[in-house]
């Protein structure tokens, strides 16, 4: 098997990245556990930049 310290993600849908961004933000408010939101927060902001867009436009991209 090998060994992977990065994955990337090039076929993904819109809508299953918006479900699991949203599923991390739920997770990470109900339990508390807030590297659910960082997650969250940096899976955001790394697909912003790729985008060329601000944190806030990409997430209202991907509830289009």
């Amino acid at each position: 098997m090998h060994e992977f310290e990065k994955i990337s993600i090039s076929e993904m849908s819109k809508q299953d990245m918006l479900m699991i961004l949203e599923a991390l933000e739920y997770t990470g408010k109900n339990t508390n556990i807030q590297a659910f939101l960082a997650l969250r927060n940096s899976i955001i902001k790394e697909l912003s930049i790729l985008a060329e867009s601000n944190e806030e436009e990409f997430f209202e991209y991907l509830k289009k």
